[in-house]
């Protein structure tokens, strides 16, 4: 969520600072060749009133050697030149120039010159020249006219080169663009610590949420920090999860408080059907059946107090020796299966796993089993221990009949039972509260075929700690 939630404001934040930016430096252009214009404008003003009262006028063979004005114009201009690289001089509304610098500055036929000129003889100052870039090479022309008696007599131009407006509207654009990439990179800080604030109770609470469906139902959310609806949203959400931990603690408490009050009575039945067995013939085939359903009624009453049990009690692991532990299981059922006329094999060389081993012990009793009963006689039962990544695990195969796609979809389920097994003994819980104690454990159970035929049951438990995460070995 971060990394789409991130770059959504990145990008709500680069438009703003670009639409804020991107007027600033062109202001700061427009302010910059302003200030040119104004400076050329002040410039051509003084010229033109140095003009303004040079007697000699155009088409004179024999000028005024006395007239001053004209030289102080002509010195002033080149000096102008000089001082600034400006091309500057007056001409008269014949073209004719009355002073200019250099020597070979000339109206041109047409131009930003020749419409300058032509604007100022209207009795109008020039207008703003066009905004120069830094990226044009072009030239900045201003034109004044000069006035005697009422009447436009001649004009003063000014031609500037722009290498130096460009270069500080440049220098301009630079400040601004570092300015604009400060402010971005703390929009970002900004960014990310904004969307932390925010998603740091989402994460919080997607952590506690995969708790409790992992089993740890005791997990709740301790959000301090975030927006109000985060913290009223974890507040909810651990008052559901206070209320259902309620609503499955009743539960486990009504399945162990039934199985144990049922317990009496039917014991107490058993024990008259035990007594009224005396009395009738020996080999009665409905009493015998009467004691038979009695006692798998008590066999599934048992299981029913040991699975409330198992959802109830917290697992105690430890590191422990998974291939010790399978071998002595392995040893332990073999006089089963060698009754049953089936070979038990086990191959479990030592390998550590993080593990109760009570629960552990009785899972592989539940699947070690489950193994010996379905499978037929003359056949094999193999128990490995391995290590498969992160996690231990022991594989149980058998050759028995197996089970279908379906049924493997099913098994484990409370009370299910193949419909070819109903004949077998058993309460099809065994299973249901194997699964549930590894869960409790960090541990998993799982079902697949075992070709050609029969049953593959993987029992897997984690290599390292619950609390630090450190290896077990």
């Amino acid at each position: 969520m971060r990394t789409r939630l991130l770059p959504l404001l990145i990008v709500l934040m680069a438009a703003v600072l670009l639409a804020l930016g991107i007027p600033l430096a062109l202001s700061r252009a427009a302010a910059e060749q302003q200030q040119v214009v104004v400076d050329r404008i002040d410039d051509t003003a003084r010229f033109a009133a140095l003009a303004q009262y040079v007697t000699e006028t155009p088409g004179e063979t024999d000028p005024n050697p006395q007239d001053e004005r004209l030289e102080t114009l002509s010195r002033e201009l080149a000096s102008y030149y000089e001082v600034y690289g400006i091309r500057a001089g007056v001409f008269y509304r014949t073209d004719t120039p009355m002073a200019r610098a250099p020597a070979d500055f000339f109206l041109p036929r047409e131009g930003e010159v020749r419409d300058a000129f032509a604007e100022a003889l209207l009795s109008r100052r020039s207008h703003d020249p066009k905004q120069v870039w830094p990226w044009q090479r072009g030239r900045l022309v201003v034109a004044s006219p000069v006035i005697r008696d009422g009447d436009v007599v001649a004009v003063v131009v000014t031609d500037s080169p722009t290498g130096q407006m460009r270069s500080r509207i440049l220098r301009g654009w630079l400040v601004v663009g570092a300015g604009l990439i400060a402010a971005m990179l703390l929009a970002v800080g900004a960014a990310l610590r904004l969307t932390g604030w925010v998603l740091r109770p989402v994460r919080i609470l997607d952590a506690t949420t995969h708790d409790i469906a992992t089993g740890r139902l005791k997990s709740r959310v301790a959000v301090a920090s975030g927006p109000p609806e985060l913290r009223r949203l974890a507040k909810s959400f651990n008052e559901m999860a206070d209320n259902v931990e309620d609503v499955l603690e009743q539960q486990r408490a009504f399945v162990a408080d039934a199985s144990h009050q049922l317990r009496n009575p039917l014991s107490a039945l058993l024990l008259r059907i035990e007594l009224l067995a005396l009395e009738l013939p020996e080999g009665n085939e409905e009493i015998a059946s009467v004691q038979a359903e009695g006692r798998r009624l008590a066999q599934v009453l048992d299981d029913l107090l040991d699975l409330a049990l198992a959802e109830h009690a917290e697992a105690d692991l430890t590191v422990t020796d998974i291939g010790a532990l399978a071998a002595e299981r392995v040893a332990a059922w073999a006089p089963v299966a060698e009754v049953k006329d089936v070979l038990l094999v086990g191959d479990c060389p030592p390998t550590t796993g993080w593990a109760d081993p009570v629960t552990l012990s009785s899972a592989l009793d539940a699947v070690i089993d489950n193994a010996v009963k379905f499978t037929p006689a003359g056949e094999s039962v193999h128990v490995s221990v391995a290590v498969d990544g992160g996690t231990t695990s022991v594989v149980v195969a058998d050759h028995g009949p197996g089970l279908t796609d379906e049924e493997l979809t099913r098994v484990g389920d409370r009370f299910w039972r193949s419909g070819r097994h109903q004949n077998i003994k058993g309460s099809g819980l065994g299973l249901s509260i194997s699964r549930t104690l590894l869960a409790a454990g960090g541990g998993s159970i799982e079902y697949a075929h075992h070709e050609p035929h029969g049953l593959k049951v993987t029992v897997r438990v984690p290599r390292t700690g619950p609390a630090d995460g450190s290896p077990t070995a």
